[in-house]
């Protein structure tokens, strides 16, 4: 039996060439991850659950705000600096860097399907919002802000933060870019910021009004205001705090009980507009 030289010195040439391809193309593959590292793919760490709904189908959805020290994290901000920027004309000029996941399917408590989303934000700055409710009220409000104008939803903001839940579902890897953006604007304060603040009407009752109170009801009024979606409120032991954004209202007061922060809750009334906690 005899054999065609020609045809396998063809294939041999092929193969080589097949080969010497794959490899110029690893290399320039690798060359161009190295040159360019604009991302990279990160597993972070549980957080904090939190549960609202989507508007105007009011179906369940749960965002896991997690941490990773592979986010970088904002510009420093002290609690004063928070309340100022929540006061001020443009509060978007602060930004949180984040990473916004993609929305997957799960299972709740009830075995009803539900949407959840997961958040990836700085390990030190997660940490620190947990310390301070005015601050995990804030990383919460930018979170779903992010994922309303990524995958333009209407979230609730009438939220709750699960207890005994980091996380729903399973913790999966994140692609994140490593080059990061500009992640704060300078803003010159305006004379006429904090001369359109105001302070609103209130009234503190307690219920029963005589004997050991059990209840404390705040009414805030808050006239102008449509929506309660511009309302950040921090309910301390001894304290309350309520801003409306942007430089329409704040108040900060101090009374003397004893708040049970985990069970107060609070309502907004869109006809008569005032604020009842």
């Amino acid at each position: 039996m005899t054999t065609d030289s020609s045809l396998l010195n063809s294939e041999l040439e092929l193969q080589q060439q097949e080969e010497l391809y794959q490899q110029l193309l690893l290399q320039t593959m690798g060359n161009m991850q190295t040159e360019n590292p604009d991302s990279k793919v990160i597993r972070p760490q549980p957080g904090m659950c939190v549960k609202t709904l989507s508007e105007p189908c009011m179906q369940k959805v749960f965002v896991n705000i997690c941490q990773s020290n592979s986010v970088p994290p904002p510009p420093e901000l002290s609690r004063e600096e928070l309340v100022e920027l929540l006061q001020s004309e443009d509060p978007s000029g602060y930004r949180v860097p984040m990473s916004l996941g993609e929305p997957h399917t799960e299972v709740d408590n009830s075995s009803q399907g539900c949407t959840a989303y997961d958040v990836v934000i700085n390990q030190e700055f997660f940490q620190m919002c947990q310390k301070d409710p005015l601050f995990q009220q804030f990383v919460i409000l930018v979170s779903l802000e992010g994922l309303e104008n990524k995958y333009n939803l209407e979230l609730s903001r009438d939220w709750k933060v699960l207890k005994n839940r980091k996380f729903l579902g399973s913790v999966s890897e994140q692609n994140i870019r490593t080059k990061s953006r500009p992640v704060i604007q300078e803003l010159q304060p305006q004379e006429s910021s904090t001369a359109t603040t105001k302070r609103p009407e209130f009234a503190l009752l307690v219920e029963p009004p005589a004997g050991v109170p059990e209840y404390l009801i705040a009414e805030i009024k808050l006239p102008g205001l449509p929506t309660s979606r511009s309302l950040v409120l921090d309910v301390g032991e001894d304290r309350l705090v309520l801003t409306a954004r942007p430089s329409l209202f704040h108040l900060d007061i101090f009374h003397s009980f004893l708040i049970d922060q985990d069970n107060s809750v609070a309502q907004y009334n869109n006809s008569t507009q005032p604020c009842q906690m």
